[in-house]
């Protein structure tokens, strides 16, 4: 099970850098980081609210699952 990341996705779609948006959710630069090179083991409801409200999406432009292949 693979679950994707598309943050930078939808950060260039909506012409804001991470540290713009780090500003507008109060996270730092370096959760946003992890989170956006998909090296996150976990987020918080929470944490993906602020970051849909910010960007004006849905938590599933952001998250993405696909099927590993074996």
């Amino acid at each position: 099970m693979a679950i994707i990341v598309n943050l930078d996705v939808m950060l260039a779609k909506r012409k804001m850098s991470l540290t713009e948006l780090s500003e507008k959710v109060d996270i730092t630069m370096s959760n946003l980081s992890i989170l956006k090179t998909g090296k996150a083991r976990a987020i918080r409801f929470s944490t993906l609210q602020a970051i849909c409200e910010a960007l004006e999406c849905q938590p599933g432009d952001i998250l993405e699952y696909r099927v590993d292949k074996e």
